[in-house]
């Protein structure tokens, strides 16, 4: 089991390991970077099949999101949590208080939200044990539930439309065609913008449901998940897991635009590179996909649902940014947003 040499550590501040004999947890929590303020980063549970594979994966996320707040300009730094366990058959409130209690150990430097495997109810159980987390409903506002996807899909949406517009010359989605691969909630949420600005929608989800939903919901057409990303679409919207786009499906791919929610989808920042060489325009992912830690920070403040909307729309200005310096420096809009990222939270050389 390693740390400091796993390729995903980038001098995070801090990691720490959580457990508890009497619910079985076994977490970890990283915190990349808190210059701009303390971190903050949902609570991913998953099986993962090792340690180091739950090593690796909240050593990346948290990073990512010290990158994400900063470009959406939130007085925020990065951080991360990942419990090793089924979220289908291990879930307990026990077990959640237990997540509370190793989060408020940390005194205010990690601020814990929901992700992968987790949901506003196990918000509240951690809740009960500390005051640092997100995502919590007081129910002041009926268009707030606590639930951060609608928001990450609306920014999906503006960096979508966007780059639509960068490419084409302006943001009309009527008749695009765009192929969406995941459909969980983040996913379907998206569908329902992209469908309402009358884009043609082709999906595909290992569960057979969410698919049968947005086929009668939205028109969509279906495709298995080994035909989605190389699928003739205009757009190509990842919204499952990371690693999509590595050297397998780049080769395959034919949508001139990727933009969608899904966290790391380049499995090396050599791909960014390939994408730009092959006429691909990629919207990077922390920079669109950031309107749930939006949601969750003004969540925190009490401040109202039409704020976090408008600081979401914001979203498109930085990925115009990003685009016409990638143009201007004949470099990948990944390594242009990491850039930016890091003049904006003052990472050292």
């Amino acid at each position: 089991m390693s740390i400091f040499s796993d390729p995903a550590f980038d001098n995070h501040e801090q990691v720490v390991f959580a457990s508890d004999r009497e619910t079985g947890l076994k977490a970890i929590i990283a915190v990349h970077n808190t210059h701009l303020g303390p971190s903050l980063g949902g609570c991913r549970m998953w099986p993962y099949a090792s340690e180091q594979d739950a090593i690796h994966d909240v050593l990346r996320l948290s990073r990512g999101m010290t990158y994400k707040s900063a470009l959406v300009n939130l007085p925020l730094g990065g951080g991360k949590s990942v419990i090793i366990g089924d979220p289908r058959t291990q879930k307990t409130p026990e077990l959640f208080r237990a997540v509370g209690r190793a989060v408020e150990r940390l005194n205010g430097r990690y601020i814990v939200a929901e992700d992968v495997g987790t949901s506003p109810a196990d918000m509240a159980e951690i809740a009960r044990q500390t005051h640092h987390v997100g995502g919590i409903n007081d129910g002041k506002d009926p268009a707030r539930t606590g639930d951060p996807s609608p928001f990450t899909a609306y920014g999906v949406f503006i960096g979508l439309k966007e780059a639509v517009k960068h490419k084409t010359g302006n943001d009309d989605l009527k008749d695009m065609r765009v192929a969406v691969q995941g459909l969980g909630n983040v996913g379907f949420h998206l569908c329902e913008l992209l469908h309402n600005a009358g884009a043609e929608l082709i999906v595909a989800d290992i569960n057979a449901s969410a698919v049968d939903r947005a086929v009668d919901r939205f028109g969509a057409k279906a495709v298995s998940v080994d035909e989605i990303l190389s699928v003739n679409a205009d757009v190509l919207a990842p919204c499952a897991l990371g690693g999509i786009i590595n050297d397998t499906s780049i080769a395959s791919l034919k949508a001139g635009i990727i933009a969608g929610a899904a966290n790391n989808q380049l499995e090396a920042d050599r791909h960014g590179d390939i994408l730009r060489e092959m006429g691909v325009l990629y919207a990077p992912d922390y920079v669109i996909n950031a309107g749930g830690v939006v949601e969750v920070h003004y969540c925190r403040e009490g401040r109202p649902v039409s704020e976090t909307n408008r600081h979401i729309e914001g979203i498109g200005a930085t990925v115009r940014e990003i685009f016409e310096r990638a143009d201007r420096e004949n470099k990948s809009t990944s390594f242009i947003a990491d850039r930016l990222a890091e003049e904006r939270f003052g990472k050292k050389a």
